[in-house]
């Protein structure tokens, strides 16, 4: 791994690490607060609304000011603002301050992903599914210490100060060795709106078919092994740590199964094992089954999202510009794959929920071809810059 394919490696799990951090300590927030469930889930919405107003700046930023000075300041704002929720005197003060989470969030997102594929196309081999599985770990691990705090009753704003300036810290670091920007003379701005090509709406559909499934089986594993698999309380938690473990593995091999398959290929398989994974769980009524289908859905769902991103960035006169308008459908199939999961096992059954979810699956599997090179704007942008580096050399 060299320095730049580290730094932004230390960029992805830092990213993880603030999101499974905040994850462990809402109970404690809603305690505090005395927030019912509605007002508490109108808070969780204040990200995905953040993150919706601002994604569409952060290309621009970083075309403007380069994207490692972007991902600099966007990390550690998104580092900063974990503590803010914890510190929230009042509901009011909770929504904004999930609101600037979202936005810090979203912004980042796009930005570190534009730049993975800038490693990518530096290094000229896949990186970008372990780089997200490198997320999925420092999401893991920091989830794990929240657990550790919570259970220890340590105060939810001295937890999270404290994790908000170690990894303040980490980030400042690894920022200085990220990928120097390349010269962006003669490379269109990327534009304040502008209506979805077809191609970003053919790999939209892989990416929101992916993160629906992803989104509902994290949610709603747990909830699942204890009301249909009659599952005690131990083996339902262990099933979400399974499904996302089972992601995390899948996605640090996700880039030398792209080097011998291809991303379609890859897409098509693990949705084939995401397909046999629903099915598992539709028909299965004990835990161990149960969780094995989980599994199966984890990895055969894990890698979509890292190579949706990595198509993406071809469409767009930059790569930033790509990613976030692939990025907004995502976020969407994310914000309401739980609630519509919720819904269909209310007015039907789990099963009934999680079948719907497979043919979710089964559709992202026929779509995969979406993901074929396109040799867009920001692929000969890259084949230029290569040119350029060998005619120096």
């Amino acid at each position: 791994m060299n320095p730049q394919h580290r730094a932004i490696g230390i960029v992805f799990a830092v990213h993880g690490a603030v999101a499974g951090t905040l994850a462990t300590r809402i109970p404690w927030i809603q305690d505090r607060l005395d927030l019912s469930p509605t007002v508490l889930g109108l808070a969780l919405l204040c990200p995905s609304i953040g993150a919706f107003t601002a994604m569409p700046t952060a290309s621009r930023i970083a075309h403007r000011i380069g994207e490692r000075r972007a991902i600099r300041i966007l990390v550690l704002a998104w580092s900063a603002v974990l503590a803010l929720p914890a510190l929230a005197p009042a509901p009011a003060w909770l929504f904004a301050a999930m609101l600037l989470y979202g936005a810090a969030a979203g912004m980042c997102d796009i930005v570190m992903n534009a730049h993975g594929v800038a490693v990518e196309r530096h290094l000229r081999r896949p990186v970008i599914s372990g780089l997200h599985g490198l997320w999925c770990l420092g999401s893991l691990a920091a989830g794990g210490a929240g657990v550790l705090a919570a259970h220890a009753r340590v105060d939810a704003r001295l937890h999270l100060g404290l994790v908000a300036a170690v990894l303040l810290a980490v980030g400042a670091v690894a920022g200085r060795g990220l990928l120097a920007d390349r010269p962006s003379e003669g490379v269109q701005a990327p534009r304040r709106f502008a209506l979805p090509t077809r191609a970003v709406l053919a790999i939209g559909l892989v990416g929101f078919c992916g993160t629906f499934a992803e989104g509902a089986s994290a949610d709603w594993s747990a909830v699942y092994l204890t009301e249909v698999a009659d599952s005690g309380p131990g083996l339902a938690a262990a099933s979400y740590t399974l499904f996302m473990s089972c992601m995390a593995g899948t996605r640090l091999a996700g880039d030398r199964l792209v080097r011998r398959f291809s991303a379609p290929r890859v897409v098509r398989y693990g949705g084939s094992v995401a397909v046999l994974g629903g099915v598992l769980v539709v028909v299965s009524r004990a835990p161990l089954p149960a969780m094995a289908g989980f599994a199966l859905l984890g990895v055969g769902v894990a890698t979509v999202l890292p190579l949706v991103f990595a198509a993406a960035a071809d469409t767009g006169s930059t790569p930033g510009e790509g990613v976030a308008g692939v990025a907004t459908i995502t976020y969407l199939s994310g914000l309401t794959a739980p609630a519509v999961t919720g819904w269909t096992a209310g007015a039907l059954s789990y099963p009934a929920a999680f079948a719907m979810i497979t043919c979710v699956v089964a559709v992202m599997t026929l779509s995969a071809g979406a993901l074929r090179p396109r040799g867009g704007a920001a692929a000969k942008a890259a084949a230029a810059e290569s040119t350029t580096e060998a005619a120096v050399r």
